[in-house]
């Protein structure tokens, strides 16, 4: 190709990556970007505002007919063979992005497509390019650690928010994350020890992303010049990314993250005084390494996916120059074969763990939230009339519920649609109780205002007959509440729900969308709004009431304020009296027991039931006010929403009475078990729970 040439260059595919495909080909001066094309022309079209690239087209194929001359294959994995063979079969150069595709076969079929049309095919194994990785595969190669034995791997991760909508592809597979992430810890640990030979894989569950099932992975490889351990968790904070070459001479370490690499090599001294110096040698190398590159990248020699860039750099000079590819189809296929191996074991065991929950369909009420403190109770009421229940929770519920012949468990989450709507579908009445009790603003968003949504919408699209939706006295104008005030169903709702944090938002914009829905689209729906409820298997001691430090509770004000209490199964009463007895137009009732009880009150029980030596701790409601005017100062000079405000705290504060004369009289309820007998049951319980927790 001669020297002068300018590649046209089209990207497939506008995913998380794309952008740093755009930065690294608008580095490269023989290559100009054309245009993109995504299956969500809006994703597309937002990428190609961002980076000024000149049309985004429909598809590949409309791509391909503009006279582009290379692509870059940026899509979900399972479609990057017949996309990259589409490609070369038309002429083009190809570009694409790990893992090149999902079995050896494929790798064949594209390897004999490159042949037949005589182009070229790259794969992005960039960390081969990144210059740590490359540093220590130099020192290797030089014998530096003598002969290799021992290559160890360990990177955490994350993925980004999800907000609800349709399931990411990360969270549909069992062994995606170890293909998206797996990948490069198995070329490279082949870089460093040669081709594997076999592997054994452990992986499991810590929990933190609910939809994530396995998110901790151990592989085990034995490679032809020694082993390789890889461990990748989505647990491990601060973030990590690492790896160790151990051999007869020496050790190899590199942190990626923190961008430095170390040799120590052994000495000719005795064990104490080797050890000493190796220590100090490696501190001081990693004292110099690290400003000396915080000040590279501050001056961006070294730019985010720096490896990235340097192959498609690579990749460019190669077309030009007719050199050999950076990553040939060749060098993928055990990469491929291996990783794909791993992720297609736990492809089976997630289908395999879904299996066992029963989704027969004969249940007529569904539930979520299930696995929730309102949840839990409900459910065993609804239970005890003999009929089948069925559950909606993101975790496999508990082993009563999983045992239980009258459950049936659908798995899931409520800001997917597709799974909301299964679960919904078949059901004649559905108490949506489901929300996010805690979590950035992301999970509030999803759980609770597009799960709302989401409800709302399967049961308006299976006609299912009626809607009780559990909201929350958060939605009130609380601020403008005076001493004395009685607080019923006409109490404004909250016009600032900004101002509260992100569950007053969400809570305040998913009861907007059941009432909106009622009104708009002729739903059949009743809203519950519970006090403070509480209940065995919930501390008593939340924010509202106190904070528990060491030996000491401390109370925001003189704690006289009166607490809005519920018991759990006078709520959960309550909920059934509704389904039963309501006209489901759209009504809103309170559920507070009439018991005043202050917030003094409950911590003197606590610590005399408890025999506990405690302080009790006032703070003056002028300190909580000081301390949100200087969050609110500090926001507004970082730019940045602060997590107190004056607002909150008047909100947080205020001495609401709530009259639920409309429960009694329409619904009929009244408590039947109380606050006072509910503290009592709940504060037995946890001094069980405590004593377990000692004798273990």
């Amino acid at each position: 190709m001669p020297p002068d040439t300018c590649l046209r260059v089209g990207l497939v595919g506008a995913g998380y990556v794309s952008e740093f495909h755009v930065r690294a080909v608008q580095r490269v001066p023989n290559a100009r970007i054309m245009g993109i094309a995504d299956v969500v022309n809006s994703r597309a079209t937002a990428l190609a505002a961002r980076f000024s690239i000149p049309k985004v087209f429909p598809t590949m194929e409309a791509m391909m007919n503009e006279g582009v001359d290379v692509i870059h294959i940026l899509t979900p994995p399972a479609t990057h063979a017949p996309l990259a063979i589409a490609a070369l079969k038309n002429g083009h150069h190809v570009l694409v992005e790990k893992p090149l595709a999902i079995s050896a076969e494929e790798v064949d079929r594209i390897s004999d497509a490159a042949a037949a049309a005589q182009k070229s095919v790259c794969v992005n194994h960039s960390m081969l390019y990144d210059r740590f990785v490359s540093k220590a595969l130099n020192m290797v190669r030089s014998g530096a650690i003598g002969v290799p034995l021992t290559f160890d791997y360990f990177r955490s991760s994350e993925y980004p928010p999800y907000r609800g909508g349709p399931l990411p592809i990360h969270y549909q597979g069992g062994g995606y994350p170890f293909l998206d992430q797996g990948v490069h810890a198995v070329y490279l640990a082949e870089s460093f020890l040669g081709p594997i030979h076999d592997l054994k894989t452990l992986y499991g569950a810590h929990g933190g992303d609910p939809n994530l099932l396995f998110d901790e992975w151990r592989v085990a490889a034995q490679c032809e010049r020694g082993t390789a351990n890889i461990q990748i968790s989505w647990n491990v904070k601060p973030l990590q990314n690492w790896f160790v070459v151990q051999g007869t001479k020496g050790v190899l370490r590199a942190n990626l993250f923190a961008m430095w690499v170390t040799h120590t090599p052994q000495l000719p001294l005795p064990k104490a005084p080797a050890r000493a110096l190796q220590a100090l040698g490696e501190g001081l190398n990693i004292c110099t390494q690290v400003p000396a590159n915080v000040a590279r990248f501050a001056a961006k020699k070294i730019v985010q996916y720096d490896g990235l860039h340097s192959l498609v750099a690579a990749f460019y000079r190669a077309l030009q120059t007719g050199a050999p590819m950076p990553v040939p189809v060749e060098h993928a296929r055990s990469t491929v074969y291996w990783t794909n191996r791993v992720s297609g074991e736990a492809d089976a065991a997630k289908i395999k763990f879904q299996a066992q929950f029963q989704n027969e369909k004969r249940a007529k009420v569904l539930v979520t939230g299930a696995n929730g403190l309102i949840g839990r109770h409900l459910v065993r009421r609804l239970l005890q009339e003999g009929n089948p229940v069925r559950i909606f929770v993101r975790r496999q519920p508990v082993a009563e519920f999983r045992n239980d012949g009258n459950v049936e468990v659908f798995l899931g989450d409520l800001g997917d649609p597709a799974s909301v709507d299964r679960a919904v579908a078949g059901t004649e009445i559905v108490y949506h109780v489901g929300a996010a009790m805690k979590g950035g603003a992301h999970d509030h968003e999803r759980g609770t205002v597009c799960g709302t949504q989401n409800i709302v919408d399967s049961v308006l699209r299976h006609a299912v007959d009626r809607l009780v939706y559990i909201s929350s006295l958060s939605c009130l104008h609380a601020a403008v509440a005076r001493r004395g005030d009685v607080i019923t169903e006409d109490w404004p709702v909250e016009p600032s729900p900004t101002k509260r944090g992100a569950y007053t938002q969400a809570k305040t914009a998913a009861e907007k969308i059941v009432l909106d829905a009622v009104r708009d689209r002729h739903l059949r729906a009743v809203v519950l709004r519970p006090g403070r409820v509480f209940g065995p298997g919930m501390t008593l001691l939340t924010p509202e009431v106190a904070r528990k430090i060491g030996n000491s509770f401390v109370i925001l004000g003189d704690g006289t304020r009166e607490l809005p209490l519920v018991y759990v199964q006078d709520v959960v009463h309550a909920i059934v009296l509704a389904a039963e007895t309501c006209k489901f137009d759209g009504r809103v009732f309170h559920v507070v027991d009439r018991t005043r009880i202050t917030q003094n009150q409950v911590v003197r029980d606590y610590i005399a039931k408890n025999s506990n030596k405690a302080n009790v701790i006032h703070v003056p409601v002028a300190i909580v006010y000081g301390l949100a005017f200087g969050f609110e100062v500090l926001s507004k000079v970082l730019k940045r929403p602060g997590p107190l405000s004056i607002y909150r705290v008047k909100s947080a504060l205020a001495r609401m009475q709530f009259d639920c004369t409309r429960a009694e009289n329409e619904l009929g309820w009244q408590p039947r078990v109380g606050v006072a007998s509910g503290l009592q049951e709940t504060m037995a319980a946890e001094r069980v729970a405590y004593s377990h927790m000692a004798s273990c």
